[in-house]
């Protein structure tokens, strides 16, 4: 049974910022319409990425460096999507019998999950940008280490961008929070101390902004190449078009919820109206999970192809086996993830 005294404390929190107003109007009336529409939205998202996450482990040629990177973001947006869900569970009349403990679980998990989201596009990047160097000191005739090389980064990177994600998220819960300081606290996460939504904020900006800087050196790199390197960098350049979407995708998705956070630490409780709407800025956020399978199967054929055989169980085309890693093969071009330099 619940500690009614920590029932009792997120109430209060609540009422203070006013969000407690309007709450149990609707408490009895079980799950709303624009909440199950959201519920939905999280399964779809949730089905995607475990198909982009399927498709990666059963096609052997997406066993690289670059594809463990795009399988570690659908993991995140997977995650995020069964937190969304969660947290929807967990809402309404049931945050009132929640403990502070898993108040900051449920609303931490959300905030990991983008963190991770985060993390992944910054370490495609990084990793994009390494294999370019490498790629333009080892000219035409090597890659600076090749796949090996690149392996060895995988984990490392990986391992960091989750570790910095549990952390991020889990610091309300370690005492970065405004429990016993109402003035303080957040309106739209009512237990959240206002300087942990501008730290967190901040860091996601500084990190995308990095992210940007990496693309448009990824970029000039790739056209200092192209006259002389051939298929190769025609494939770095169309993995490029594939993240840098993704990378734009995920800024126009969530530039309006971090505009609400900042203006959110700005304001007084009850001084802005807009911030007891958050649930539709939050909504292109939610969407964002579900968009990146999509740009995979729109931008990539040998993806697509690669999804529909998942799909449909194995059935659909033989691509996989028409393709060798040290030829165009006799039907599918070679998949758009590793720009390996072209064999002099």
């Amino acid at each position: 049974m619940a500690d009614p005294r920590r029932s009792d404390l997120i109430a209060r929190h609540y009422n203070y910022t006013g969000k407690l107003r309007g709450r149990d109007d609707g408490a009895r009336t079980g799950l709303k319409a624009d909440s199950a529409v959201f519920l939905g939205v999280c399964c779809l998202i949730v089905l995607e990425n475990l198909l982009v996450l399927a498709t990666i482990w059963r096609t052997k040629k997406f066993h690289r460096p670059m594809f463990y990177f795009l399988g570690n973001l659908a993991l995140s947006d997977l995650l995020a999507g069964a937190a969304y869900a969660a947290n929807i569970l967990l809402s309404g009349a049931n945050t009132y019998r929640l403990t502070p403990t898993q108040w900051f679980l449920r609303e931490g998990s959300v905030f990991a999950a983008l963190a991770a989201s985060v993390f992944s596009l910054l370490a495609i990047a990084v990793e994009r940008h390494l294999t370019m160097l490498k790629m333009k000191v080892g000219g035409l005739g090597g890659g600076g280490g090749g796949q090996g090389g690149r392996r060895g980064r995988v984990l490392p990177l990986l391992g960091a961008a989750w570790a910095l994600a549990a952390l991020l998220g889990g610091l309300p819960l370690m005492g970065w929070n405004c429990v016993g300081r109402l003035e303080r606290c957040s309106t739209v996460l009512p237990l959240y101390h206002k300087t942990y939504i501008v730290f967190c904020t901040s860091v996601f900006s500084v990190i995308l902004m990095a992210i940007v800087a990496l693309y448009a050196r990824i970029y000039a790199l790739v056209r200092a190449r192209r006259p002389a390197g051939g298929g190769g960098c025609e494939r770095s350049m169309a993995l490029l078009r594939t993240v840098v979407l993704v990378l734009s995708c995920f800024i126009a998705c969530w530039t309006p919820l971090f505009v609400l956070l900042l203006l959110d630490a700005g304001c007084r409780a009850h001084a802005c109206a807009v911030l007891y709407r958050a649930q539709w800025f939050l909504a292109p956020a939610v969407l964002n999970s579900a968009t990146n399978p999509l740009i995979y199967t729109l931008t990539s054929d040998e993806m697509r192809r690669a999804f529909l055989r998942t799909l449909l169980c194995g059935q659909f085309g033989r691509s996989e086996e028409s393709w060798r890693p040290d030829g165009d093969g006799a039907r599918g071009s070679p998949p758009p993830a590793e720009a390996a330099p072209p064999s002099s």
